[in-house]
């Protein structure tokens, strides 16, 4: 069974509980700081203790920056296809293509029927899944001419305008378990996301792809077309979850965690060890590793427990600093592809437009480590003696804290550096990506050691 090849995604998914939704969107805040590339939230309507789901998307999405975001999956019958293209579309507009959707054709069949949605047949819940993912395409697609106009046993639109057209091409996952379901997968959507407690092995995956990957070559389609996820039920170990990469196709593993110490755990350790692994098989280097680590966590003094403290101002200035590393590595990210482009074209204008991405990207580093370095001084020079004085048992604390803020200066340097050498040889870019990957690591471990150990302590001094 065969490995897909696509990039490699760690997500969790995370209960909408209403009786705390403030600490929901604490945690989804958290997963994002934590390097978690997507967040998805179930949707069922008739639960009165879960939050809605889409406003809650909505929030997120406006509370983050980076992470991506969808529904674990949305029920088409309790959402009319023609409104749900254009929620979706407005959502991926506002958190700037961050939004992907999960389709579902329904199940509880009692308490959807209870919201006043018709009961449909296990057949005629695909059929109608089929024909609302057409319908959402067409909304979508805003170059064809007139508007949307569909007849089908289930839904009826008659000439709607479409759009809006969303920020990115959105992704349409499908939950799907049995026979019908999954050939309506291979035919026309994005994604596979079951749950592999429900699946219960991994041989079932096999099975599924085996299906979904026939509907597809019939429909005209590549299997690769069709990226697979997977809602895990408990934490694999790494070996595991690069089996399920490399023999079953999975590249989106999904871990229902509300913790943020499990969140912490899958995004600093599994992740980056899986990624380790499904390279070294496909003969890569990981999307994101950094070459070394700059701290070890077992070395770093501590003033007794972590802080429990949800919002400080300490928080949102790293929040600012975290927003801004993403879009550093994005405009790295970016540049990796014009240099390969214009390696291969080595046209004037291909040159031309190569050189301005370098100094724009350059321009943004500079501004960047500027930011930090600024921020490391603010608290050398006046946050850290104030703690010192009000609290001698965090002294050795604050002296790994300015130990490590030296350290990142040295690492910014590195950054400039490496940025120079690019500059005067594009050619030069491992260099670049190793230095970026190597603030990251450091930058954001240390972010997260200042919070855990300040943000309690400066509630108390009144920062």
């Amino acid at each position: 069974m065969p490995d897909y090849g696509h990039d490699l995604l760690f997500s969790a998914n995370l209960v909408p509980d209403a009786r705390q939704p403030d600490d929901v969107v604490a945690v989804a805040r958290f997963a994002e700081r934590a390097g978690l590339d997507l967040l998805t939230f179930q949707d069922h309507p008739y639960q009165p203790a879960l939050l809605d789901t889409w406003t809650l998307l909505a929030y997120v999405a406006a509370a983050t920056e980076r992470i991506r975001l969808a529904g674990n999956v949305h029920p088409l019958p309790l959402r009319p296809p023609a409104m749900l293209a254009q929620a979706a579309a407005s959502l991926d507009l506002l958190s700037h293509g961050r939004f992907e959707l999960g389709l579902g054709s329904g199940g509880y069949w009692d308490s959807i029927a209870s919201m006043g949605a018709p009961r449909l047949t296990p057949g005629g819940a695909v059929d109608a899944l089929e024909e609302g993912i057409r319908i959402i395409r067409a909304a979508w697609d805003t170059d064809a001419p007139g508007g949307i106009r569909h007849h089908g046993e289930h839904y009826q639109v008659d000439g709607a305008p479409r759009g809006p057209r969303p920020a990115h091409d959105i992704g349409i996952w499908l939950g799907a378990y049995k026979p019908r379901m999954l050939r309506l997968t291979g035919r026309l959507a994005d994604g596979w996301l079951p749950s592999l407690p429900h699946l219960r092995t991994f041989d079932k995956i096999g099975e599924g792809n085996a299906v979904i990957d026939e509907a597809a070559a019939e429909a005209g389609r590549s299997p690769g077309d069709i990226r697979r996820l997977l809602n895990l039920g408990e934490e694999l170990e790494p070996g595991r979850l690069a089996e399920l990469a490399l023999t079953y196709g999975v590249s989106v593993f999904i871990l229902l965690a509300g913790e943020p110490t499990r969140i912490e755990r899958f995004a600093a350790e599994t992740a980056p060890a899986v990624r380790e692994l499904v390279a070294a098989e496909r003969g890569q280097t990981p999307t994101v590793q950094a070459p070394a680590r700059l701290w070890d966590e077992g070395t770093r003094p501590t003033a007794g427990n972590p802080s429990s403290s949800r919002s400080h101002h300490l928080i949102e200035v790293h929040d600012h600093l975290r927003a801004e590393l993403a879009q550093l590595r994005d405009l790295v990210d970016q540049v990796a592809a014009g240099t390969m482009d214009a390696g291969a074209a080595r046209s004037h204008i291909g040159t031309m437009t190569m050189r301005q991405n370098n100094w724009t990207l350059g321009a943004y580093c500079e501004s960047y480590c500027r930011l930090v370095t600024m921020h490391h001084s603010a608290e050398d020079a006046a946050v850290f003696p104030a703690l010192r004085r009000a609290e001698p048992a965090l002294a050795p604390v604050l002296d790994r804290l300015q130990e490590e803020h030296e350290v990142i200066h040295k690492v910014l340097d590195q950054v400039d550096r490496a940025l120079v050498a690019f500059v005067a040889d594009p050619g030069g870019f491992d260099g670049l990506r190793a230095a970026v990957d190597l603030l990251t690591d450091g930058l954001l471990s240390h972010l997260s050691y200042e919070e855990r150990e300040l943000v309690d302590p400066l509630s108390r001094l009144g920062f």
